[in-house]
């Protein structure tokens, strides 16, 4: 962990985005690990699943749409409520922003908190952020799921259970086998448990699964292009959330102190996954939730710019 900031602050180079065709309706927009952006195409219009963090660097996926179809962009989908995945929405002129009611709730909750905290934690993920004109409103919310006919292609919506926040949601294009998983998969990157569900997650990476995606674009990483891939891709996830929790609980369960189980929990996860995209940023914040869960706080506590640097200077070296 750095003394000076956070990790993320360090983290100043440029990624270089690929943007992958997965099926005749179905792009991936991904970036060395920094967060993905999903293409949906019809013959009647464009969804984009996940904006970007800023209207100014949405204008790079806008570039590679136009590349490709000449149709217009229509809907934004929201696969969850945090800032990076968000505030580029004003960029696309959408005529829909979809999120699920849960995503809603959270965006009154805790939006500004996280738009706050986000900015001050990765500030290369943001730039322009002089471009975003406040927090990102769905103008269509769903409880557990919709289903979205563009033109003659079926997008299914659905909220398959809490993770990575109580309103994750994925994007399912079932004639095509490919899913949109947002942050609820990852690909050599580490999962943000700073939200987190993380006794509920296991399970709704099970009912992804269940849906036998041919392809899969998660929410940070390269997109998963065979069933084996995907296969690794949840199962990666899955050891992650497991190990990390059981490790915060036997912390927990013999007295320890945040700062004593975070050392322990950062020296045994990190020969496994220390390599990982954004290790040393999310750990301290997995941590904290994870001990916090396993001590029995139920709901993932707020995270403001001022917690954010409290908890970092706690857990210094």
């Amino acid at each position: 962990m750095s003394e000076t900031g956070f990790a993320s602050q360090g983290d100043l180079e440029e990624k270089q985005v690929s943007f992958t065709k997965l099926s005749d309706n179905a792009y991936a927009y991904t970036a060395e690990g920094d967060p993905n952006s999903g293409i949906v195409i019809s013959d009647d219009g464009v969804m984009v699943i996940d904006t970007q963090a800023t209207p100014a660097m949405a204008q790079d996926v806008i570039r590679r749409v136009c590349e490709v179809t000449d149709k217009p962009i229509k809907y934004v989908m929201l696969t969850h409520y945090h800032a990076v995945r968000v505030l580029g929405a004003a960029a696309y002129g959408a005529e829909h922003i979809i999120a699920s009611r849960n995503t809603w709730d959270l965006i009154v909750e805790r939006g500004q908190q996280d738009m706050d905290s986000e900015i001050q934690r990765f500030p290369r993920l943001f730039q322009g952020v002089e471009t975003v004109p406040g927090l990102t409103w769905p103008t269509m919310v769903f409880d557990t799921g919709m289903t979205l006919w563009m033109g003659d292609l079926e997008v299914r919506i659905e909220h398959l259970g809490r993770g990575h926040t109580k309103g994750d949601s994925v994007v399912w294009l079932p004639k095509d086998k490919v899913l949109f998983s947002g942050d609820l998969v990852e690909y050599g990157a580490t999962p943000y448990t700073g939200d987190a569900y993380l006794t509920d997650w296991p399970a709704t990476l099970d009912a992804v699964e269940a849906l036998e995606p041919a392809a899969l674009v998660p929410g940070r990483g390269d997109a998963l292009v065979t069933p084996e891939q995907v296969r690794d891709g949840i199962g990666g996830t899955r050891a992650f959330i497991s190990d990390l929790l059981a490790s915060a609980k036997a912390g927990v369960e013999q007295g320890h102190d945040l700062k004593q189980v975070f050392s322990d929990t950062h020296a045994a996860m990190t020969p496994k996954y220390g390599d990982w995209v954004i290790y040393e940023h999310c750990m301290p914040f997995d941590v904290s939730r994870a001990f916090d869960e396993a001590g029995g706080q139920r709901d993932p506590r707020i995270w403001t710019a001022e917690r954010d640097i409290e908890m970092w200077k706690t857990l210094q070296d």
